[in-house]
């Protein structure tokens, strides 16, 4: 379970405990996603590496959070609803949410600012699942394209529908904000940095301490089983939720990340 809980016991300190996240994990839903990504592949897979939360962040979409949820519901897994939205800057954010009535409302402004149709043939299906990956339908708009929303309008949508906006991969030239920016605006709030596996956790506080003031974090974004739970992050909380994460990456209550 981890030093921690060694320590202190099975509930941790103060009924605080470790939990492991891996919180950007695609579906078989994202064009650029193995078509084995589906539902129990990927509450089997997190399982057996001993996450306790993950989030499902498909490409400008949410339709597939509720089958990994319900895949989940006889597991140890907390599945919080995500998104991975493109900005028209071409940056990828997460959005993070405890429910999937928020989510969708962030879906249905980014469907509206979404254009084009997906080309299977250039990008690869796009697959709508139910629980037991039965094949409910095909999304046909350009899940891979950039929205016509900036940045702060991304992260601002995000915040208004009580979610929490992560950067990206900023260790990554295509679609991080540092790649496409060059830097990050000081007046974005984002609630969190993400370094993807590439990086160590030293690696990334090191390679980036002009930006140490921010919470970094530290996931998968996998795209096949393989690569779920390549990068993870540890946290210190009291119980799997969107507001005991928020507080982590706040160190408030004393709630923390671990690494």
């Amino acid at each position: 379970m981890g030093r921690l809980s060694e320590e202190f016991g099975e509930f941790g300190f103060g009924g605080m405990r470790e939990f492991v996240a891996d919180l950007h994990i695609h579906t078989c839903l994202s064009p650029c996603g193995d078509l084995s990504m589906s539902p129990r592949e990927i509450v089997k897979t997190a399982r057996s590496k001993g996450i306790d939360m993950i989030a499902v962040c498909d490409h400008n979409t949410c339709e597939n959070v509720e089958a990994v949820t319900k895949a989940a519901s006889n597991h140890s897994l907390k599945v919080l609803p995500g998104m991975e939205v493109t900005s028209v800057e071409e940056v990828h954010i997460v959005a993070l949410f405890e429910n999937l009535a928020d989510a969708f409302a962030l879906q249905n402004l980014v469907y509206a600012h979404l254009q084009g149709e997906n080309d299977v043939d250039a990008f690869g299906l796009q697959v709508v699942v139910n629980e037991d990956s039965e094949v409910l339908r095909f999304n046909k708009k350009l899940l891979i394209g950039a929205t016509d929303l900036s940045i702060d309008e991304v992260v601002g949508q995000i915040h208004s529908f009580g979610g929490l906006a992560i950067a990206a991969h900023i260790d990554r030239e295509g679609f991080g904000i540092i790649g496409q920016l060059g830097f990050i605006p000081e007046h974005l709030q984002f609630d969190a940095l993400e370094i993807s596996s590439s990086m160590t956790t030293d690696e990334g506080r090191q390679k980036f301490v002009e930006y140490s003031h921010c919470s970094f974090i530290w996931s998968s974004d996998a795209h096949s089983p393989d690569e779920i739970g390549r990068a993870t992050t540890r946290f210190l909380l009291q119980t799997l939720s969107l507001g005991e994460l928020q507080k982590a990456l706040r160190a408030d209550a004393g709630r923390m990340i671990l690494s």
